[in-house]
């Protein structure tokens, strides 16, 4: 591996980290207080030169063991940062300052953040309200749904936190990036959510039935996509369809392609492209048809008109 190869790699693992530390909703020190005979648990961190104390909820053994865990957790993340930040340093690693346009599309992209997972949860019919949304993305937890639901927006959060570090929003928005969105999309559903997929699959409401991926010929399709002389948010909308068409991965194809098109248009500073809650039927509708070969300018221009946004 060449030593541009070996900084871009330990670039994604560290935007990985990143992610996953992002995931973690409590840091600190878990703290029990009583108060009146009631028991709450707190949270006790160094902030600058503060020590500041967060209240959580009141006392249970499970949550506080949980709080344990994912203090374990975040220092083990903090450390292999560290580990990281020394390799890049060593290896002569530079950041390189992002233009003006895109650093003001990172913000546009975080500051709907939330409102992006919650449609791309409704699209994938997960059985969630915006408030239930939130709490998941804030707290990592939420009563009165699935764990599997509850993961497959967990995996959502991942993954956009993923596309939104400064390095990984630099790195081409080839194959490679789309493997890694998809493994984190797929993440606690299958073993190797980013592999591309080797078995048949069949579209439920469509007679399509997408055949077997080559992973040669998916890099040529990309790339052609990639190059071609169509303007941005176009190329977006391609690079989006196609993986939904190609079924590239066993699953999560369709939350892996809208943060695919997402990571171009960001690097790009053109805005997001994602399905609103209102549109979702109409885009399902619109898919199916473009599966089973109807002129694809119909949904493109769907996509351009009704889901993409711009600041």
């Amino acid at each position: 591996m060449s030593s541009f190869e070996t900084i871009q790699a330990a670039l994604l693992e560290r935007a990985d980290l990143n992610a996953r530390l992002s995931l973690i909703p409590y840091e600190g020190t878990p703290e029990i207080k009583d108060l009146k005979g009631q028991k709450y648990l707190y949270t006790r961190r160094r902030v600058g030169s503060r020590v500041t104390s967060t209240y959580v909820g009141t006392y249970t053994e499970e949550l506080y063991q949980y709080l344990l865990r994912s203090t374990r957790e975040a220092r083990e993340l903090r450390r292999q940062l560290r580990e990281l930040d020394k390799t890049l340093a060593e290896m002569g690693y530079q950041e390189v300052a992002l233009p003006a346009r895109v650093i003001q599309n990172l913000d546009f992209a975080r500051a709907n953040m939330k409102t992006n997972i919650y449609d791309q949860a409704i699209l994938e019919g997960v059985a969630t309200s915006f408030p239930q949304t939130e709490e998941i993305i804030e707290n990592g937890k939420v009563n009165g749904m699935t764990a599997l639901d509850v993961q497959k927006i967990l995996n959502l959060k991942h993954a956009w936190e993923f596309i939104l570090d400064q390095e990984v929003i630099q790195a081409r928005s080839g194959y490679d990036i789309l493997c890694h969105i998809a493994r984190l999309v797929n993440e606690g559903f299958f073993a190797d959510g980013g592999r591309i997929r080797g078995v048949p699959v069949t579209i439920g409401g469509s007679s399509y039935i997408p055949p077997l991926p080559i992973e040669s010929v998916v890099r040529e399709q990309i790339d052609e996509i990639l190059k071609s002389d169509a303007d941005d948010v176009d190329k977006a909308v391609r690079l989006c369809l196609y993986t939904m068409k190609t079924q590239v991965f066993i699953g999560g194809n369709k939350r892996a392609a809208v943060i695919y098109a997402n990571h171009y248009l960001i690097a790009h500073g053109q805005g997001s492209l994602v399905i609103p809650e209102a549109y979702v039927a109409e885009f399902k509708k619109l898919l199916i048809g473009y599966y089973e070969g109807a002129d694809p300018k119909t949904i493109k221009r769907f996509l351009t008109q009704y889901c993409w946004k711009t600041f």
